[in-house]
């Protein structure tokens, strides 16, 4: 009898936590969404995450309980520079995003730099960034005192007083809480307090943050809870800390944190947070709904055990909402930050590509896939076959599909001028397969199931597909390996001084 966990089945038959029987099984949104800000706006709810080198950036979901969810579309065309863990917030009926920036090499900025903006409607058009002064510090959680003065607290844990718009800072940056320190022999990452997210009830101030680094062992990153009766303190960590822990390797999910906390449907509290997947890292941080209950003295208690088992649907019922978007595109009109993204873009990144009927026109970079910035899609899949038809146009280029973690560590098939090539651990492979001259277009596929990999190719209108003779395992295709807050993603390239066209991406789980 097989004991591997089952999931629903949505867009291109991808995964889906909302199993249709009143049950779900995390992820809620598989593949790499990292640092999730959650906002309940009366019946419906809000997300977003730390979209990094996307342009445009911030792309909201929504849901109405939140396991089901749908993008809504990106709040930023043009960020300062990568974007890292924000707040989503509302005050008095307008909606607010507190937001990280962190110099790249495209970005005017020399240090972290936090900002703001601002809308009063969530899915309409939204004002700012403006620069908020704060240099340094990451991780902005808004919150509001009972004599409705309005504060940020940041990574450390420190604070500042906000403007009463919430537009402004007002004095200055002071440090207000040092966090629950966990026992001595606790094997993590580094204590790394960071996260800090603010929730009120019945008259307790909570401060809701992550220690034990991102990512690193699996025992590592937690989430602690502290409260107070009053914005000012003296915050009390809670008797039972953390709320949230990997506490064996073996569970199906490490590394465990970076929660926000929040009344969900028919009144249940949940922990919205990210984890990495057990026996599949390489899909990064993706996000985790967990039911919470309150003890008698008012602490939260989460009710998910290690997540093996599926939990009740938040609201009850079976339905099954609208969930996802399809990876699949024809390439002949962009689709940035909510589908493609450019991996270690420049600040024009986005001229290289050229969208039309017959599919997408891409500019050369670099001299090979290292170097390239490809175009990359986000998986939430362990297993899935992904295939795109390329075509040398011009000039010195070489052009493929790629399986890219990031710069140092990719697999995948590169077509050139009389060879087709293969890459594993960022590295060509001592051999190719020999092309004719003539031969500048191909098909390319490439199929994952779990850690292994296999890769295809044939001429265009062909019949059968030809498989490059090896095969590759990509376990070790993660953070722990290249210490990079990413994911295996497949992706496109092209390399040289000339052009490669893209005539459509499949995408299918498998």
């Amino acid at each position: 009898m097989s004991t591997t966990p089952v999931w629903g089945h949505g867009i291109e038959n991808q995964r889906r936590a909302n199993l249709g029987d009143g049950t779900y099984r995390n992820p809620v949104m598989g593949g790499d969404y990292p640092d999730p800000t959650v906002l309940r706006v009366g019946e419906r709810y809000y997300m977003t995450f730390s979209s990094f080198e996307s342009s445009p950036a911030i792309v909201l979901f929504r849901s109405e309980n939140l396991v089901d969810w749908e993008p809504v579309g990106p709040a930023l065309k043009e960020p300062w520079g990568s974007v890292f863990a924000m707040d989503l917030v509302e005050h008095e009926g307008r909606f607010y995003l507190y937001i990280p920036f962190i110099p790249t090499s495209w970005s005017r900025l020399d240090a972290p730099t936090i900002a703001v903006m601002w809308t009063d409607d969530i899915e309409g058009d939204w004002q700012g960034p403006i620069d908020l002064g704060i240099r340094g510090y990451i991780d902005p959680g808004h919150a509001v005192g009972d004599d409705g003065e309005r504060y940020l607290f940041l990574n450390g844990v420190d604070r500042v007083r906000l403007s009463d718009d919430g537009l402004a800072t007002k004095g200055p940056i002071e440090h207000v809480y040092d966090g629950w320190h966990y026992p001595g022999d606790w094997v993590v990452e580094a204590y790394s307090l960071e996260g800090p997210k603010h929730v009120v009830r019945d008259s307790w101030h909570y401060l809701v943050s992550a220690v034990g680094g991102t990512a690193g062992p699996a025992t590592g990153h937690m989430v602690i809870v502290a409260r107070s009766r009053s914005i000012d303190g003296p915050w009390e960590n809670m008797p039972t800390n953390p709320l949230l822990r990997c506490t064996d390797a073996a569970q199906p999910w490490h590394s465990r944190g970076h929660g926000t906390l929040l009344e969900g449907p028919c009144g249940q509290w949940y922990v919205v947070y990210h984890a990495y997947e057990k026996d599949a890292q390489g899909l990064g941080r993706q996000i985790l709904v967990e039911p919470v209950d309150w003890s008698e003295g008012g602490w939260p208690v989460a009710r998910g055990g290690d997540l093996a088992e599926p939990l009740p649907l938040p609201g009850g019922g079976t339905a099954v909402r609208p969930h996802g978007f399809a990876l699949s595109d024809t390439l002949t009109e962009p689709s940035w930050g909510w589908r493609w993204t450019f991996d270690q873009p420049g600040a024009d990144e986005t001229e290289r590509a050229a969208f039309g009927p017959e599919g997408l026109l891409l500019a050369g970079k670099g001299e090979g896939p290292a170097s390239s910035s490809p175009m990359t899609l986000r998986a939430p899949d362990r297993s899935y076959r992904v295939e795109t038809s390329v075509e040398i146009v011009d000039g010195e280029t070489t052009a493929g599909l790629l399986l890219f973690f990031n710069h140092r560590l990719f697999l995948g098939l590169e077509l050139a001028a009389g060879r087709l090539q293969a890459w594993a651990g960022g590295t060509r492979t001592w051999g190719h397969e020999s092309l004719e001259e003539s031969v500048t277009a191909l098909e390319l596929a490439i199929t994952k199931r779990e850690s292994i990999v296999d890769m295809y190719y044939r001429l265009p209108g062909a019949g059968e597909w030809r498989h490059y003779p090896l095969t590759l395992e990509c376990s070790g295709y993660h953070a722990n390996t290249v210490n990079d807050l990413v994911s295996l993603r497949p992706a496109l390239f092209a390399a040289g001084d000339g052009h490669a066209r893209f005539s459509g991406v499949t995408y299918r789980a498998l």
